[in-house]
């Protein structure tokens, strides 16, 4: 079954490589240089997620982020 997933793409801070973590996949996660390169990379993580058989509970809706400022 193909279904649409919610990725969220951070920079590392060091290498300055993209991080994508898939929302509705626990531990689902991958890393690339650039866009193009993630979007494969993150298309190839979910399959192998995948393979292991789709997940027994029902997958979480993603509603938002938010950008928070907070401190002293």
């Amino acid at each position: 079954m193909r279904r649409q997933y919610t990725v969220i793409v951070e920079r590392h801070p060091e290498t300055g490589w993209l991080v994508g973590e898939v929302v509705e996949l626990e531990g689902c996660y991958t890393q690339a240089p650039g866009l193009p390169a993630l979007e494969r990379n993150i298309k190839e993580a979910i399959r192998a997620y995948l393979a292991g058989g789709e997940p027994d509970a029902p997958l979480p809706d993603f509603v938002g982020a938010l950008k928070v400022e907070a401190g002293q």
